[in-house]
């Protein structure tokens, strides 16, 4: 099982691959019709949208597990 850093990683790393791959996705679906298109196109952006909210919730649960953590802190 991936610790929460891991999934938060595992997210960008999609996010960032799935922003990266949108000037390229016009090209791909070209040949198809322009219903297909706007289906291929559509599902594409959904994906980046759950993406991205995945990992704003995965942030905010590190940020509040971070501010629960009663774990003594060393002094400087």
């Amino acid at each position: 099982m991936l610790s929460i850093h891991g999934k938060i990683d595992r997210a960008q790393r999609l996010l960032r691959m799935l922003e990266a791959d949108a000037p390229l996705l016009a090209a791909r679906v070209a040949p198809l019709n322009a219903e297909r298109q706007q289906t291929a196109k559509k599902y594409a952006e959904e994906l980046r949208a759950r993406t991205r909210a995945e990992l704003e919730r995965l942030i905010a649960q590190i940020s509040l597990w971070d501010n629960n953590d009663r774990t003594p802190q060393a002094s400087d």
